[in-house]
């Protein structure tokens, strides 16, 4: 090789090298403003945040007033929480939790000021043969650690009738039309406090029952639906028999009339 080809050779791995450190370089660069970018972005979803906490603690003041007028209106029909429940889609109560919750005459949800803090679900109930308590309260909060945390109100059963112990429920009506495995009883919700931060039946409650609990009132119970599906097709059975009988009829009436001519 010459040496004129020699230098040729390395003016260009140089010049590839040089390519190579600026790309780098750019990258690295790149990368830094990425992250200047996104801490942005941080504090602006963080902003975001305090101001929709803000809103929510706005609009949950405004609605007291339409939630206290609903429970009144609510307080007129009989059976209508453990109706509301037992319509849910989930299966949240065994025969016998159902029998215990015709006495239930009143649920409440209260968010906490500072709704990141927590929430109470109160439940009040009528004089009844299973527990001394005239309501029953479950919370949620966070403690000094931010951790969740619940407690809630001591059921004081009366005796022989602690629900919680019993095992073995006859599944209810919805139960069989849902075609659930039977859940322990609904009671025992208030004895469980091993995952105050993911507690299913808690969320249910105040973020699927409590904002609208009239469209679960209002759902039709399946079985008689189904029993007036089945009375229509006895009936559409009967008006097809009545019409292939008529037809029957008036061929036999049209032959004899033949037989008459002849």
């Amino acid at each position: 090789m010459s040496a004129s080809s020699a230098k040729v050779n390395r003016k260009e791995n140089s010049n590839h090298d040089g390519a190579e450190e600026t790309s780098e370089k750019e990258q690295q660069e790149a990368i830094e403003h990425i992250d200047e970018v996104q801490n942005e972005i941080d504090r602006l979803n963080e902003q975001a945040s305090e101001e929709i906490l803000k809103v929510e603690q706005k609009y949950n003041k405004l609605r007291q007033p339409f939630f206290q007028k609903r429970s009144e209106l609510i307080a007129k029909i009989p059976n209508f929480w453990v109706t509301t429940f037992v319509n849910h889609p989930q299966a949240l109560l065994g025969e016998e939790d159902e029998e215990a919750l015709h006495y239930l005459s009143r649920v409440e949800v209260t968010e906490f000021e500072d709704i990141k803090s927590g929430y109470r679900i109160d439940f009040y109930f009528d004089e009844n043969p299973y527990f001394e308590n005239k309501a029953l309260s479950k919370e949620f909060n966070v403690n000094e650690s931010g951790d969740p945390v619940s407690k809630s109100t001591e059921i004081k059963w009366k005796a022989g009738k602690d629900l919680t112990k019993r095992s073995g429920q006859t599944p209810n009506k919805a139960g069989k039309k849902r075609q659930h495995e039977e859940p322990e009883s609904f009671f025992t919700w208030f004895t469980d406090h091993s995952d105050a931060g993911a507690d299913e039946l808690g969320e249910v409650i105040k973020d699927d029952i409590w904002p609208n609990p009239l469209q679960y009132y209002l759902v039709p119970d399946m079985e008689d639906e189904e029993g007036d599906d089945d009375d229509d097709e006895e009936g559409l059975e009967d008006i097809d028999e009545g019409e292939e009988e008529e037809g029957e009829d008036d061929e036999e009436d049209g032959e004899d009339g033949e037989d008459e001519d002849d």
